[in-house]
């Protein structure tokens, strides 16, 4: 390491093949260097009129002798390529013209709403109803006050008349009533006929706002989609792959690939350059929601950076020693039960997420793994979810037809599933249906409890297979799929949890959550025929 390689920071992320741990420091000589760059951006008005992350990577080049390399995230003052800048990730260039005529198109879109949402018939409307409502309530208390003298009125007439003067008074006051629901009919129809053709405007106009934000929505995503595919990011195996890929499909987030991070370690890579260390910081004025402050250094962004640590790390040795973290499942192959043209099973590992999660530590996983073992599998998604700590059988999709396909027959409960559990304890009953509705308390994600008031319907059917001193083997089979419905219905429905089940309070010495998801049983959406998927359980 050249200079002080004391580490302030880890950029860090698992190697999406084998699960490994891989790291590149922020060390202090580095976060020098970033204050020397930092210096010459204050000297350059250019530089101060956006704010952005810039970056510094150290890098050791083919013969030994080092140099630093720089960027800054997106583009500065509408510019990707400048000089002595580490240029854009490829893929930006090649859609130029797309990007500019949507650009247009989405400014175009914006002006319309903005006038649709400040249409004079807005305002106008607002205060004509006011005004409308104002005269019928000065109306209806007029009408409230005569018909509390009418009353007095009729009852003094009981009183002193007969006959037909009696009747006439009484015709009298009830022609009284009559004309005053004339009065208000009319000031109603006045209303409505004021108000309804400014109604059928800003209706009109509303409809037109809505179908707007569609086609605005459409066109953000169809060049989000078109960007993502054609970006294409190398590590340093010299592997190159798109977005698209290393991503979950619809989770991309605006921007992604346009960092610095990700921008200097892909140019190391495709320049044969060795890494040493890394900075980021802030330049230029404070951000939009005041988070970030000229001159601090910042690690990389949880979203568009973090996700992408991994892929870009690999083949990367470190200079200075990561501490390994182990855990469950972190095998380089995953286990196929089924695989054809239309979809994969793969027998889950204990301890393996079944999608990448938001942070660096749940980036290794079912998805990212076959992601980046079989690039080609552009459009793999996972149909449902394991919970980490269970092991069974995780269906994945190779096209979006088969997926939702799929996810309807989950969502109409046609896919038959059983589960096989360790008990850590023993129970009465033999066999049986537990029906307590669950709720995910947002406090305290991701234990979820029953509730009675705002719980979702959980069902789970149960069979006893088998016992063993105090713990009982049980098949479970869930007929709704909620977060962990098997694992609080053991607790709340039969009194025990599951065995290795630490977050519902198993206190029993275990090395796992003893959860399998042992078959499967749906009909195959091509090919029409049903699928029976076994497995056998680990436990």
């Amino acid at each position: 390491m050249v200079g002080d390689s004391r580490v302030s920071y880890w950029y860090e992320g698992r190697c999406p093949e084998s699960g490994a741990l891989l790291r590149l420091p922020r060390t202090a000589f580095v976060e020098a260097i970033a204050c020397d760059l930092m210096q010459e951006l204050a000297t350059d008005g250019v530089y101060n009129r956006e704010g952005k992350m810039y970056g510094v990577l150290l890098v050791e080049l083919p013969r030994g002798e080092t140099q630093v390399l720089k960027a800054f995230s997106g583009l500065l003052n509408g510019c990707g390529f400048i000089e002595g800048w580490v240029p854009p990730i490829p893929g930006r260039e090649e859609l130029v013209s797309e990007e500019t005529q949507t650009l247009a198109a989405l400014e175009a879109i914006k002006q319309e709403l903005m006038i649709l949402q400040k249409l004079p018939e807005r305002d106008k409307y607002k205060a004509i109803s006011e005004e409308f409502e104002q005269q019928l309530q000065v109306m209806s208390q007029v009408h409230r006050n005569g018909k509390q003298e009418r009353e007095a009125q009729r009852q003094l007439f009981y009183q002193t008349l007969t006959g037909e003067t009696l009747s006439h008074a009484l015709e009298k006051l009830q022609e009284e009533s009559r004309q005053e629901g004339i009065k208000r009919r009319k000031l109603k129809a006045k209303q409505n006929a004021v108000l309804q053709p400014l109604q059928a405007s800003i209706l009109a106009a509303d409809q037109q706002i809505q179908t707007l934000k569609q086609r605005r929505k459409a066109l953000s995503r169809q060049l989000q989609a078109q960007m993502h595919k054609a970006y294409s990011l190398m590590n340093f195996l010299g592997k190159s792959v798109s977005l698209q890929q290393l991503m979950p499909a619809g989770s991309i987030p605006t921007g992604t690939g346009d960092c610095c991070a990700p921008k200097l370690l892909h140019y190391a890579a495709q320049h044969g350059f060795k890494p040493l260390a890394m900075a980021e910081f802030w330049w230029g004025g404070n951000s939009e929601n005041q988070e970030k402050v000229q001159g601090e250094f910042y690690p990389a962004c949880v979203e568009r950076c973090q996700p992408l640590m991994g892929f870009l790390l690999s083949g990367l040795k470190s200079q200075v020693s990561a501490p390994p973290r182990g855990r469950e499942g972190s095998s380089r192959e995953l286990s196929v039960i089924y695989e054809d043209e239309w979809l994969i099973a793969v027998n889950k590992p204990s301890g393996l997420l079944s999608v990448p999660g938001r942070y660096l530590d749940t980036q290794d996983s079912v998805l990212s793994r076959w992601r980046y073992c079989f690039p080609d599998d552009g459009e793999i998604m996972t149909v449902h979810r394991l919970d980490q700590e269970t092991s069974g059988i995780l269906l994945l999709t190779r096209n979006r037809q088969t997926h939702r396909q799929l996810s309807q027959q989950f969502q109409q409960r046609q896919i038959h599933k059983i589960y096989e559990a360790i008990l850590a304890g023993e129970i009465t009953v033999e066999q049986g249906e537990i029906n307590l509705p669950l709720w995910g308390n947002p406090q305290n994600r991701p234990y979820q409890q029953v509730n009675w008031e705002h719980g979702k319907p959980s069902l789970t059917k149960f069979r006893v297979i088998g016992k063993l001193g105090n713990y009982t083997r049980v098949e479970f089979i869930p007929l709704t799929g909620r977060t962990h419905q098997l694992r609080v219905h053991a607790v709340k429905g039969l009194g025990v949890t599951i065995l290795g089940d630490r977050l519902y309070g198993c206190n029993a010495v275990a090395s796992r959550l003893h959860l399998h998801a042992r078959e499967l049983r749906f009909q195959h959406p091509q090919l029409g025929k049903t699928l029976h998927l076994q497995t056998e359980t680990p436990f």
